[in-house]
Order: C-alpha cells, then structure tokens, then sequence
C-alpha cells in the first residue's frame, strides 16, 4: 500500500473515531448534531465530503454540516431564506441543499 492510501486510512479512522467519540458525549449532555444551521467554517466535526473536521464546512448553512445544538430544538431552527425564497430549517439528517459547488 502506498505511503498516500495509508495517510487516507489513517486520516479516515481518526476522523470515524473523533466522530464516534463525540456523538456518546454530545447525547449524555442532552445535546444532538444538528444540519445545515452552520455558518462557513463554524461547524462541529465532520461535516461530509469536502471537510474532515471542526471548521472546515465552506458554505453558510451547508446542508451536511452539522453543530451541536440543545436537544429537541434543532427542527425549530430557522435561518436565513434560499436566494429563490425557499425556506430554510435545521435538521437532525444531512440534507442535499447547499452543498459546496
């Protein structure tokens, strides 16, 4: 195996395990991961294809993206309205909308 697809599965297994690790801690504290309400660059770790970890989501409201919210209110979260009017609002699965291009 070359000396990159180790770099990829090593860099794969701590982000899986950082993710993994987090969620337990997230639940016991009475909070859940929450989709597409983070800014650029401010949400919790793994946010999908294109970022690996905390910070990294590059489009506001990046429907993979995910931050941790008080549990129970992430459906209630409204943000700012699509450029075509189509409303936005948290949820607690990745959505297809505004993904980076």
């Amino acid at each position: 195996m070359s000396t990159t697809a180790k770099n990829i599965v090593i860099a794969s297994a701590m982000a899986a395990a950082m993710t993994a690790a987090v969620a337990p801690a997230a639940h016991a504290a009475g909070k859940e991961k929450c989709y597409g309400v983070s800014l650029a660059g401010k949400n919790d770790c793994a946010a999908g294809p294109g970022t690996t970890c905390a910070g990294t989501s590059t489009v506001d409201y990046q429907g993979n993206a995910w931050t941790l919210v008080p549990a129970g209110t992430c459906a209630d979260i409204e943000v700012p309205a699509m450029a075509d009017g189509t409303e936005r609002m948290g949820s607690l699965e990745a959505l297809e909308r505004d993904l980076p291009a």
